[in-house]
């Protein structure tokens, strides 16, 4: 029975020992973890240690005689147990070693978010925790945390993560929310309130859109949006494409803040306060990009299902109308509709543009996939017959 195993990536050879290791197979061990080696005689070496639950003296004179032909040598994932044992024989002073992360059980607990990467739970009254559907997704949750801190760091209140744990085959981030309830919660219970509840969100999203970067800090929302357009080619007539390209390069180049996934179930009011979360779409460009995804998250992806705002926001689809009305009147100031119109129909464009990637991406062999995709292209033939490509103004 093999108690090594392997995995490359990106030029790392990950080498994992399996079960115990002592001196009945240390040299079985060796042999496997030399072979495996061989195989890949440039890739930079890790031992992960996640599936290891003992090691001997024999087998830490294999990691010994490793570690000087590869002094880069370092090792992962190491259980309290196992990291007790390399504490005591000075292993943690010759060499990097990590212990492995807390796991933690999502059973039972309590869907508060769901987005493209993850979903968030809330773990008891003071936690919540976001499980990334990637299970290879330490270097996003890496980025998403740098990102809430910059934001934080800018004014725009965020929740910080302040925990990596094991969810799972996967990871999670943790976040301490002290009796925090999403908007959506706060709406669903309080319908009488909804005014109130909208002009939080509208004056939080105000304080991201007011939030100035450098050109190149975060990514760049227009160059995203180029980019689902340019995928869209095979997929719209040729006349439609063009025109579709066309607008996404007539938006301004704009470096203030994004969130890219706003809508009320990642505002979360604690103690008065409104503060934001689910940050791993932080971006920058013009606000017409947000509420593309803001008129999908209200409208656009239950345009074909309505039950479908009601199972994502726990909300009714009328209402999910409502606060996106209320949102363009309160964000632009205004009642003309016109000008709301206008604005909402640029928004749209480019909202049913990310939608109808999506699912030919995800669903295109299903009967909802299909109805989905024959909505976006009626409606985006029907916004670019009415929008003006050539002489658009944001």
């Amino acid at each position: 029975m093999s108690i090594a195993e392997s995995k490359l990536d990106e030029g790392i050879l990950r080498l994992s020992l399996v079960g115990k290791v002592d001196s009945g197979n240390a040299a079985q061990a060796e042999q496997e973890l030399n072979a495996l080696r061989a195989e890949h005689p440039e890739a930079a070496v890790v031992l992960d240690f996640d599936k290891l639950q003992y090691i001997s003296s024999a087998g830490l004179r294999v990691i010994l005689r490793l570690r000087k032909e590869r002094p880069e040598l370092k090792i992962v994932n190491v259980s309290s147990e196992v990291y007790e044992v390399l504490d005591m024989t000075g292993f943690t002073e010759m060499l990097p070693v990590e212990k492995a992360y807390r796991r933690l059980s999502v059973e039972g607990c309590e869907v508060i978010g769901r987005g493209a990467n993850g979903e968030v739970y809330r773990l008891d009254p003071d936690t919540i925790i976001k499980v990334y559907l990637n299970p290879d997704s330490l270097p996003d949750i890496q980025r998403e945390r740098e990102l809430a801190r910059r934001a934080f760091v800018l004014g725009v209140p965020t929740a910080i993560p302040y925990d990596v744990v094991r969810v799972g085959e996967g990871y999670g981030s943790v976040f301490e929310l002290l009796n925090a309830k999403s908007l959506a919660k706060l709406i669903a219970a309080e319908p009488e309130k909804l005014d109130e509840y909208v002009k939080i969100s509208v004056d939080l999203l105000k304080t991201i859109h007011g939030t100035e970067l450098k050109p190149g800090e975060i990514p760049d929302m227009k160059a995203v949006a180029l980019g689902w357009a340019q995928w869209l080619k095979d997929w719209l007539p040729a006349d439609q494409s063009d025109k579709l390209i066309r607008f996404i390069q007539a938006v301004p180049e704009d470096n203030h803040m994004l969130h890219g996934d706003y809508h009320i179930k990642n505002v979360m009011m604690q103690n008065g306060e409104a503060l934001l979360i689910d940050m791993d779409t932080l971006c920058m460009g013009h606000p017409v990009f947000e509420f593309a995804s803001i008129y999908l998250a209200y409208q656009g992806f239950s345009e074909v299902d309505h039950g479908e705002i009601q199972r994502f926001l726990g909300i009714p689809f009328e209402t999910g109308a409502a606060i996106w009305d209320k949102t363009l009147r309160l964000y632009f100031g205004t009642d003309d509709q016109a000008v709301l119109d206008a604005f909402a129909d640029k928004a749209r464009l480019i909202g049913y543009a990310r939608l109808l990637r999506r699912t030919l991406r995800r669903e295109r062999d299903t009967e909802k996939g299909q109805a989905v995709i024959e909505n976006c292209r009626k409606q985006i033939a029907a916004l670019l017959d009415r929008i003006d490509v050539d002489n658009v103004t944001f």
